[in-house]
């Protein structure tokens, strides 16, 4: 399994061969296409997160110490970019979570290109995904 720094090393490698932002754009949303979509029984008001402009659901799974996420959102561009960050985070252990720095949304200029309110939506997410971390890491010391 590839560290959390050698995926985001990858998405940064990837968005590095186009010039234009229309291409990158184009390419976040076909991440988003890629996605497997949520099942409809995980659309439910507890997984919505908030602070997102659209509707963002989120859904965590806790096995073998892991967590695991599947994430659906009716913006195409957002879509994309849950694609990303859970190419990160899947799989990964709490404490992996809570530890990793998010450098490549810096490294390909997605901080300057986002609109703000898809860059607070997008830190929601990031928020949610390390509480759940640190509920399950605090859970997993507790047993």
């Amino acid at each position: 399994m590839q560290t959390i720094n050698e995926i985001q090393q990858e998405i940064i490698d990837e968005f590095s061969i186009y010039d234009d932002w229309m291409d990158k754009y184009a390419y976040i949303i076909e991440q988003g296409n890629a996605m497997h979509p949520l099942e409809e029984k995980y659309k439910i008001p507890e997984n919505i997160i908030k602070g997102c402009q659209s509707r963002v659901w989120l859904q965590t799974d806790y096995r073998n110490g892991r967590l695991f996420f599947e994430a659906e959102s009716d913006a195409i561009i957002v879509k994309g970019l849950l694609a990303l960050v859970l190419r990160i985070f899947n799989g990964r252990t709490p404490d992996e979570i809570i530890g990793t720095d998010l450098h490549f949304m810096k490294e390909i200029g997605l901080t300057e290109h986002l609109s703000p309110t898809r860059s607070n939506g997008l830190l929601s997410v990031i928020k949610q995904i390390r509480y759940y971390a640190i509920a399950y890491k605090s859970k997993e010391e507790k047993n």
